[in-house]
């Protein structure tokens, strides 16, 4: 079995797997009379043909460190955002592409109020909420055609606290 350090979810390391969704730093433009700030287009979506963005809530049973796994997926048809409902932090798993299968996966800790939008296509573990209640909202794509591939490794990962 191989071991995952979780380290902290930041833009920078996340930037090849998709985008971090957080209200940091200077809101873009203030909005409501000055009273409300707008972090402006902080995702990038994408459906992909035939597809339409649709917003969906999901209840995920938390789980702990250390946490295995073997199985990830993907979504070859679009974009999926996941903004957790709470403050509780939760785990992300993401894996480079490596021709068609996923590469050596990398595991982040969000922080509060942290939350990601994956890109098209993206590797990444199975939503993995380390608190009660596992509410997040979802904005991925609906549409007719499959939008989900599955790959389990040959060999469980187990993650740790960093």
């Amino acid at each position: 079995m191989s071991i995952l350090t979780a380290r902290p979810l930041t833009a920078t390391a996340f930037a090849p797997f998709g985008d971090v969704l957080e209200a940091a730093g200077t809101p873009d433009r203030l909005i409501n009379a000055g009273l409300c700030g707008r972090f402006h287009d902080r995702a990038r979506l994408d459906f992909g043909p035939g597809g339409r963005p649709g917003l969906s809530i999901f209840e995920a049973r938390p789980r702990s460190l250390p946490y295995r796994f073997d199985l990830v997926e993907r979504h070859p048809e679009g974009s999926q955002a996941f903004l957790p409902m709470t403050e509780h932090p939760f785990l992300v798993i993401v894996a480079p592409d490596a021709g068609g299968r996923p590469g050596p996966p990398l595991a982040f800790l969000t922080a509060p109020g942290q939350g990601i939008n994956l890109l098209r296509g993206t590797w990444h573990g199975v939503l993995t909420p380390l608190a009660a209640p596992g509410l997040f909202a979802v904005v991925d794509r609906i549409g007719d055609t499959p939008n989900l591939e599955e790959y389990r490794y040959p060999h469980p990962f187990e993650v740790r606290a960093g």
